[in-house]
């Protein structure tokens, strides 16, 4: 492609707090940007925009929009990819019904979902939306593995200014719970195709009746590809959320941590379990009531909440229910929402070290702080948690101003591991066996099922394996510590390592094998010595340990510089993690106060511009150093937002961000000619410093309208966000 063919930068549209961010730093990113001669366009993967792109025969023309995530993801494929993602909404099933609604109630004519389609349209409308929910983005431009690690001025910044820790004691009552067997990590079977193996498949279902059902057709694996297969039983699910609530000591509040937005299939099923269990006596009683309005317990007890209001006799019943069972971790205690309430609201990358980070501690109905009980029921990575919390209570809350930093390298490309099995994951509707079976006819993994199981497979395919073992490599030498994150006891993780053993004796190099809990213990025994490790892990450790560290390490995962090498050639730079960003969305409606941290934006534009550079363009990288230099001035100055009214909020963040990049730019002496463009720019952002906080000051702490949550008024957010005409003026 040349250089007319596609953008040199492509920004995306997303939601929540980065989309309104956007909106203030996106000008200031073109404007800069445009003085190089460099374009940068952006490209709509937001939940509302999914929507829209997959339904455009239900729109009129004027509301119909490209499909710009089947795009990116085409693009992705080839050397002209310069992508700067930011978090993007992974939809929960209440997340995708607001935002369904949403878009009706706004003139768009978007089918609802059907639950239980009947005729070909429903469906095929019903399969169009499962392609939206859950890690719907991800998958489709991860075409190559993750580098995340944090720059070396913020973890300086954090070490100089450390953010609170709560204590931990010996005998705290924390801990992790998870099953005893018959889970995905002790069903799991796995097996590396062959090059006479190499070829079509299909998912098999045979009944204990003789029937025999497709549960899915097409599939084709190629040579090298490790294929999977596990199920987690129903029954010892129950029979382990039954246990666990009995089993509750009195002062400790129960939780449950999974991720029902990566995992939109058997997640939120596993959800549900738990809120059958919570609720066991109360939906044994009034059952067929419960059925009659459509009550689905993997909808969460907010939407059992909102089913039964305004009936009396299920409403009292429903809140004894409540009161007889233990205290539960919540996730606003002043407005009685708790960790059943919807499936998405607490996610175990976010949630178990928030918890970690407090000293082991969550927050109860009464908005007190009281020790948790964390059910991570499948033990495929629950020992990493486990292992951590027992680390801190014998060594006591981490200090991080002396702590080593942990990065990652992560295999995800091309839907690698549990993130890609959405596809190929089904509950089971009756008890019988699950093959995967070759064209040829040959059964290469299979499983006896009972109803109401969770059967899935994924894949892990030869050259992402190959890339990141590579990368693994590469990173080990540049920091000098690491370990491969594999347990010779789980299938999957035994066919790795016959990857990774050779590779490395190829290298010449040696780097540990270790299973999880034991490299928890390795990673963190050396990281408060001070010293500096690499976590090599899968697609699902990828994503934990990415918040897990940083969070510990920084007080947020949403700092982290994440640099995707595409495998043919491309660039994708991922800025943080989003976790927080509907309480910041909320607290901008209630006062247009917007605490969202661009820091991950920064860094992903430096390293966007310097591979520009890479590509030949010297003004990109004059660019990308200015980036820099402007990144470490914010954080030395202390210019990142504060969460008051008053204080400076995202929008003050980037006017300093936009005065310290243009002094960089016209202080330089590489390029002439943008030291002669930017000395105005940089003077003149100087000597307006008070009038344009002046005008940002005057929103901050007013009622702010965004004309919507999904699919915002553009308008109405640029008031909000770009408030300073003066600002404005000066950008452009």
């Amino acid at each position: 492609m040349t250089k007319s063919d596609t953008p040199d930068i492509i920004y995306t549209i997303v939601d929540e707090a980065p989309e309104l961010a956007s909106a203030s730093l996106l000008p200031i990113i073109r404007s800069f940007a445009g003085k190089a001669d460099i374009s940068v366009e952006t490209r709509n993967i937001s939940v509302a925009g999914r929507i829209l792109a997959v339904f455009p025969e239900y729109l009129t023309e004027e509301q119909k929009i490209a499909d710009d995530l089947a795009g990116l993801g085409e693009l992705v494929k080839t050397p002209d990819a310069n992508v700067i993602k930011l978090p993007n909404i992974s939809a929960s099933m209440p997340q995708l019904n607001a935002a369904i609604k949403e878009l009706q109630d706004k003139g768009y004519a978007v089918p609802s979902y059907p639950y239980d389609p009947q005729t070909d349209e429903e469906k095929d409308i019903q399969k169009r939306y499962d392609g939206i929910k859950g890690s719907a983005v991800n998958p489709v431009l991860r075409e190559g593995n993750s580098d995340r690690r944090s720059a070396k001025a913020v973890k300086e910044y954090a070490k100089a200014n450390p953010h609170r820790m709560g204590d931990w004691s010996a005998d705290s009552k924390t801990h992790v719970a998870s099953m005893d067997g018959n889970d995905f990590y002790a069903n799991e079977k796995a097996t590396t195709i062959t090059a006479d193996q190499a070829g079509g498949a299909k998912i098999v279902f045979t009944g204990e009746d003789g029937s025999t059902k497709v549960l899915k057709d097409g599939l084709s694996y190629e040579e090298g590809t490790i294929v999977d297969a596990t199920f987690l039983s129903a029954s010892a699910l129950s029979a382990f959320v039954k246990q666990e609530i009995a089993s509750m000591e009195p002062g400790v509040l129960f939780s449950v941590h999974l991720k029902a937005t990566m995992m939109k299939v058997s997640d939120p099923i596993i959800f549900g379990h738990f809120v059958k269990g919570y609720l066991e006596d109360f939906i044994a009683k009034h059952g067929d009531k419960l059925k009659e309005l459509g009550f689905n317990p993997n909808q969460g007890l907010g939407d059992l909440e909102a089913k039964i209001a305004g009936n009396a006799e299920l409403e009292a019943d429903y809140k004894a229910a409540m009161a007889a069972k233990p205290d539960m971790y919540m996730v606003n205690s002043d407005k009685g929402i708790t960790n059943l309430h919807v499936s998405s609201d607490v996610i175990i990358d976010a949630s178990m070290p928030a918890v970690i980070r407090a000293g082991g501690i969550g927050w109860g109905p009464d908005g007190e702080p009281a020790p948790t009980k964390c059910c991570i029921p499948d033990n495929c990575y629950a020992g990493v948690y486990d292992e951590t919390i027992e680390f801190f209570k014998q060594n006591g809350k981490l200090d991080v101003t002396t702590c080593g930093a942990v990065s990652n390298c992560g295999l995800m490309a091309q839907k690698a591991e549990e993130y890609g099995s959405h596809p190929t994951t089904f509950e089971m509707d009756a008890p019988g066996t699950v093959q995967i079976v070759l064209d040829s006819g040959e059964v290469i993994l299979e499983h006896k099922v009972e109803t109401g199981d969770i059967w899935r497979s994924c894949t892990a395919k030869k050259l992402p394996i190959l890339d990141w073992i590579k990368l693994g490599i590469n990173r080990t030498k540049a920091t000098g510590l690491a370990a491969f994150w594999l347990d010779a006891n789980r299938a999957h993780d035994a066919e790795l390592i016959k990857y990774v053993e050779p590779a490395l004796k190829e290298a010449g190099i040696e780097i540990p094998i270790m299973a999880p809990r034991e490299a928890t213990r390795f990673t963190l025994e050396n990281m408060v010595q001070g010293k500096d490790v690499v976590t090599i892990t899968g697609n699902v450790l990828r994503d934990y340990l990415t918040d897990l560290f940083p969070i510990l390490e920084l007080g947020t995962s949403a700092k982290m510089l994440s640099i995707v090498s595409l495998m043919q050639g491309g660039g994708l730079f991922e800025t943080g993690a989003g976790g927080t960003a509907p309480k910041h969305v909320q607290q901008v409606i209630e006062e247009s106060h917007l605490r969202w941290d661009s820091l991950g934006e920064f860094c992903a534009l430096g390293e966007s511009f310097k591979f520009l550079a890479g590509k030949g363009d010297a003004k990109a990288g004059v660019l990308g150093d200015a980036v820099e230099v402007a990144t470490q001035k914010v954080l030395e100055n202390d210019k990142s937002p504060k969460g008051r009214v008053g204080q400076l909020d995202n929008r003050g963040s980037h006017y300093y961000f936009a005065k310290y990049w243009a002094e960089a730019l016209a202080a330089q002496t590489d390029d002439a000619e943008l030291a002669a463009a930017f000395a105005p720019i940089a003077k003149e952002l100087a000597d307006k410093e008070e009038a344009i906080l002046a005008e940002i000051g005057e929103v901050d702490g007013k009622p702010g309208d965004l004309g919507g949550y999904y699919l915002l008024d553009a308008d109405k957010v640029a008031a909000i966000m770009r408030p300073s005409a003066t600002l404005n003026a000066i950008i452009g």
